[in-house]
């Protein structure tokens, strides 16, 4: 007997998972029933939406794992620091000069001294480092009176130009950082000592945003119409209608500023598909992933390839941190939003932890998974549970996930 439970080991737990799904499905189908089909197909949208987004801090997380082999605890911190640094150039009335030139400064000088310091030396480089400050300063303070008139399109609000360059600028400025001092150090040192430091990290700038601003929520409506009250702007609340009478029976109403959010999510997601898969930058980071020593016997300068890989880990933080303020109903920006990147762990995990393609699936499924139970258990307890029970069942039956690679070591 257990020498045939051990033979048909493989078709017994498959029978099992089976009838799992099974009994799954016949306990939550009563409660689908329940609901009507506008309420499942608003909240299969809105899943979607909210997927796009848990996508882009998933892509940040597993970049970072793909390169160096570190999971960054930090990457919610570094979430929320950056949208705390575009919330400051995005609402305040007037941008120190001094301080957007220290920023500006210390981060063209941060890139160029990413392979050594002695680059500094070659005059072009310097005059090129020297050009790019001054653009970049430029960018972060120079508000034109009355908006700027391009091709017809009038911009009343020059702040989202000052808010893209500053916060993009302090957001590399953070990676290289971390990379520089506190990742590069421990090249060749166990992996847990660089996990714990990105718990160590997580806390620091966790800190940091509280010691500057402060531990209340921030109102950050980036997608909204002016608002003649208050002189600021306030959130899109009128929806998209789409007439699907004639096909469903109820018409779709879609919610702007969530739609925005995805859209742009979609479109950084495939610029980085593009830029990694196409770009000789991309072929170095592919290489160095798959095996740094490798690459630097090859002539690939596996550092600069990884502070790259931190920069854009970084604008990746800053973008999704950005996106959820944007797309949450309230427009809060709070130190709160550093725990969102701990629901998109499961999302990270459910894809694989070295899978770009799987970090978008994995975002998508657990956008659908927290909308879904939302709507069938009426709980936000439900919502913040359900993802996490579906990646233990994932995990169970494929533990390097959906499109993992198992790697096998022959020794």
């Amino acid at each position: 007997m257990a020498q045939l439970l051990r033979e048909n080991r493989r078709y017994i737990q498959w029978f099992l998972y089976l009838a799992a799904a099974i009994v799954v499905v016949m306990w939550l189908s009563p409660l689908v029933a329940l609901k009507t089909p506008s309420r499942i197909v608003q909240s299969t949208i809105n899943g979607i939406f909210l997927g796009g987004i848990y996508a882009v801090i998933a892509l940040g997380i597993v970049i970072i794992n793909k390169a160096s082999g570190v999971f960054n605890f930090a990457h919610g911190a570094m979430m929320m620091i950056s949208a705390f640094a575009f919330f400051s150039f995005f609402t305040l009335a007037s941008i120190s000069l001094v301080g957007s030139l220290v920023l500006a400064t210390a981060t063209v000088i941060m890139v160029v001294t990413t392979g050594s310091w002695s680059a500094l030396r070659n005059p072009r480089v310097l005059l090129g480092s020297i050009a790019t400050i001054i653009a970049l300063t430029i960018l972060m303070t120079f508000r034109p009176e009355g908006g700027l008139s391009i091709g017809g399109f009038t911009f009343d609000n020059m702040h989202w130009i000052n808010a893209l360059f500053g916060a993009s600028t302090a957001t590399v400025l953070i990676g290289l950082l971390i990379e520089r001092f506190t990742i590069r150090p421990l090249i060749g040192q166990p992996i847990f000592a660089a996990v714990m430091v990105t718990l160590a990290l997580a806390e620091i700038l966790a800190g940091i945003t509280t010691l500057i601003w402060g531990t209340q929520p921030k109102a950050l409506t980036i997608f909204g119409t002016p608002n003649a009250f208050t002189g600021g702007m306030a959130r899109i609340t009128t929806p998209i209608v789409i007439d699907t009478n004639a096909l469903l029976g109820f018409p779709i109403n879609i919610d702007q500023p969530r739609l925005f959010a995805f859209i742009i999510a979609m479109i950084v997601f495939a610029g980085f598909f593009i830029f990694f898969r196409y770009t000789n930058i991309g072929l170095a980071m592919r290489a160095t992933s798959e095996d740094q020593q490798l690459a630097e016997s090859v002539g690939l300068r596996v550092r600069v390839i990884l502070a790259v890989t931190w920069g854009i880990a970084s604008v990746m933080a800053g973008i999704a941190g950005v996106l959820q303020v944007g797309a949450s109903d309230s427009n809060a920006l709070s130190t709160d939003i550093q725990f969102v990147a701990l629901r998109a762990f499961p999302a990270v995990l459910l894809g694989g932890l070295e899978s770009i393609s799987g970090a978008l699936v994995g975002g998508i499924i657990l956008g659908l998974t927290e909308e879904w139970a939302k709507m069938l258990f009426n709980s936000d307890v439900a919502s913040n549970m359900a993802p996490y029970v579906v990646l233990m069942l994932v995990l169970v039956i494929r533990p390097e996930g959906l499109f993992g690679e198992k790697r096998i070591e022959r020794i």
